[in-house]
């Protein structure tokens, strides 16, 4: 409050305005403000219950899948299992393993030429070498094969096996060695085998650690595990461990492990083979990698198995590093790289797990699900995954022998909340349906009031999209009346006013369309300043009226123009039949043409007949007149230009060679007639009579001239 220089005390506006708010409005608040306390209270209660009870069901169903994958990973793992012992006990192994081993040691002093040997190192080197590195060679030096039987199988099957469909598919080289032989026998044999059990690759391997067979012809083929280059691998510790049991029923399994000579994470079952009492070596079989990843990504249905959009199950190993592949990572590597990243992977592990098109064995899962369940422990718990997600995590151990895997179901807290969400977004309408229910009385009679003013709106947005038949009716006595009487006075004054536009519109169009063709009218209207364009095989014809300029002595100006008009009325009428167009028209000269604006294939006939019919006009002006008038025309065919010229006085003409041909073709002969040149002739001469007229010359051109005999018919 203050006061002012005449001493009258002044209030603040903004109580003034709250003073003035209308009871109906105040009302409206009140309604709406207890409407939302009463529904969000309940909501809250009803949202608190909702979560945790829907919380709990997205765990069960976690941990069902998680104990369903667990079970069948197991079971398919007891499969591989059993099958590795039928297939060690069969006498098919036997004898295989006997074959390759005999065929092998007939191989120890066998000599491979020079050209193969060179083959060799550069399958090495273009295989396993480093580009640009200094230890390169070293590297190709220390994996190349040095026993003579293994750098002989590997430059008949291994080489020959990298430029073919593959090692498994070569059955025989040709070279007549007693191991080729039972490679053509037995091949067949454990290609089936990985085949049906979806594997990459099986061994055999005698007691030595000589790798003697290889289905896939790597480059281990050959090689022996206790003294070559993959003494350390897991493979060669499985080795190890079988020949230790010499127990025929044995199958020890390795945990995955990068595996050099195939550059994947490979795990290996190995088991003894041979008859009781008698170990005559291993089979070794690589874990199918693809079909436990199927398995465990569910042929890629997350959302059929229950997941949804961002649920999985996943296989980690004591090494805290993933057994199976990401989902993630196959939906979307670039999505997959971005979230790790920022999860706190390094940069070089998700660039490593793109390049190698693959997680396992690369991407480390170091979260508290997976160090609960490798202690022993199966439970469930919200955590952050390894993409850096809120998670809801059903964990366990996997009980199988040989392997320390875990298993991990997990998704996102924010999809497992989703009915929550729905649940709020429901709670949210209901409210605004109640707010809107509460308001609908208060704006009834605001929309009576309004009801004039928006016929006034409707009104002039259809004045303003150029309807001037607006006629609103009066409705009331009062100031919305006399508005709406003023607003129809106001559209009938547009309306006569574009009554009046519309006239003087379509007469300039008609007269533009009078002096020139209806494209070029466009185009002028379109802002052209230049407007020209050039023509092809256009007929044109040059005529005038010979006596005309004598009649017209004779008569007076209004009968001379009176004549004048008459015979261009009727050859204009003539040209519109025959498709001709009409150029310009002097007092005594008229231009047109045809297949100007629109082409023709006959433009010179339709000219040709033209001219006919100009000549019968003539001569009926002179029949009923008595006048003795001649016409004399000069037709050609060739190239013109057409356009504009001028700027305030606009004329459309056309010109070009063909137009002063034919201009001097209807001047320069003595007698009026029908004049065509040498082009017209042969277009025309299997239709019309003409005579030879002499020639004409048109700058430095001379061409012959010809006339219609026909002409007078």
């Amino acid at each position: 409050m203050s006061t002012a220089s005449d001493g009258r005390v002044s209030v603040p506006d903004t109580p003034r305005r709250l003073r003035r708010i209308s009871i109906q409005s105040k009302l409206l608040v009140m309604l709406l403000l207890t409407s939302v306390l009463s529904v969000a209270v309940v909501g809250a209660i009803g949202f608190q219950s909702g979560r945790q009870s829907l919380r709990d069901a997205a765990f069960e169903r976690l941990t069902l899948i998680r104990s369903a994958q667990g079970r069948l990973l197991e079971k398919s793992l007891s499969d591989l299992t059993s099958s590795m012992v039928v297939y060690t006990r069969g006498a098919t192994a036997e004898q295989a393993i006997a074959a390759f081993t005999a065929g092998f040691n007939e191989l120890r002093d066998a000599e491979i030429s020079p050209e193969q040997q060179q083959a060799l190192v550069d399958y090495y080197q273009r295989n396993y070498g480093e580009p640009d590195h200094d230890t390169t060679q070293a590297k190709v030096q220390a994996l190349l094969p040095k026993p003579p039987a293994q750098r002989y199988l590997q430059a008949h099957y291994t080489v020959r096996a990298d430029h073919t469909d593959g090692g498994a598919n070569l059955d025989d080289a040709g070279d007549g060695s007693a191991w080729s032989a039972a490679n053509a026998k037995y091949n067949e044999y454990f290609r089936q085998v990985i085949k049906r059990q979806h594997s990459a690759d099986a061994l055999l391997i005698d007691p030595r650690g000589i790798v003697v067979y290889s289905v896939d012809k790597g480059i281990d083929l050959g090689t022996n595990l206790l003294y070559g280059p993959y003494r350390g691998t897991n493979l060669a510790e499985a080795f190890k461990e079988a020949m230790n049991s010499n127990s025929l029923d044995e199958v020890v399994i390795r945990d995955f492990d990068i595996y050099q000579p195939s550059g994947r994470p490979t795990a290996w079952m190995v088991s003894p083979i041979g008859p009781p009492g008698s170990v005559s070596g291993v089979l070794a079989l690589a874990l199918p990698v693809d079909n436990l990843n199927r398995g465990m990504t569910f042929g890629g249905d997350w959302q059929g198995a229950g997941l949804g959009k961002t649920g999985e199950t996943i296989l980690v190993g004591p090494d805290l590093l993933m057994r199976s592949e990401s989902r993630l990572f196959i939906e979307d590597p670039d999505a997959y790289r971005t979230d790790v990243v920022e999860a706190g992977t390094p940069v070089e592990v998700a660039d490593e797990a793109v390049r190698l098109g693959s997680t396992i064995l690369v991407q480390p899962v170091d979260t508290e699900a997976v160090k609960r369940a490798l202690q022993g422990g199966t439970g469930t718990l919200i955590t952050t995954d390894y993409e850096g997600h809120r998670t809801l995590q059903a964990y366990s151990p996997v009980q199988f022998t040989g392997l320390n895997w875990v298993l991990v179901a997990k998704i996102d807290v924010a999809e497992a909340s989703a009915p929550v969400a729905a649940f709020t977004r429901t709670l949210v309408l209901s409210t605004v349906a109640i707010i809107l229910v509460v308001c609908i009385a208060a704006l009834l009679l605001a929309r009576v009031f309004v009801r004039p003013i928006r016929r006034l709106e409707a009104g002039a947005g259809r004045i303003g999209a150029g309807d001037y038949d607006v006629a609103l009716p009066v409705t009331s006595r009062d100031e919305f009346g006399d508005l709406t009487k003023a607003f129809n006075d106001m559209s009938s004054s547009l309306r006569t006013k574009e009554d009046q536009l519309n006239e003087q519109r379509d007469e300039n169009n008609r007269l533009l369309l009078s002096l020139m063709p209806e494209s070029v009218v466009q185009r002028y209207r379109e802002g052209e300043q230049n407007i020209a364009q050039e023509h092809q095989n256009v007929t044109v014809i040059f005529a005038n009226v010979d006596g005309l300029e004598k009649l017209a002595d004779t008569l007076t100006a209004n009968e001379s123009l009176g004549v004048v008009n008459q015979l261009v009325r009727q050859f204009d009428a003539a040209a519109e039949n025959l498709g001709i167009e009409r150029v310009r028209t002097l007092h005594d000269g008229y231009l047109a043409s045809c297949g100007l604006t629109l082409p023709r294939l006959d433009n010179a006939r339709r000219t040709v007949d033209f001219a006919i019919e100009m000549h019968r006009i003539v001569e009926r002006f002179n029949a009923e007149t008595g006048h003795r008038l001649r016409l004399r025309a000069g037709i050609n065919t060739g190239s013109v230009t057409s356009g504009l010229l001028g700027r305030s006085n606009l004329v459309y003409d056309i010109w070009g060679a063909a137009v002063t041909t034919a201009y001097e073709l209807h001047k320069s002969p003595p007698e009026a007639g029908i004049y065509v040149t040498e082009v017209v002739y042969l277009a025309m001469r299997d239709v019309e009579d003409f005579g030879p007229a002499g020639k004409i010359t048109v700058n430095e051109h001379t061409e012959r001239v010809w006339r219609l005999s026909g002409e007078r018919r």
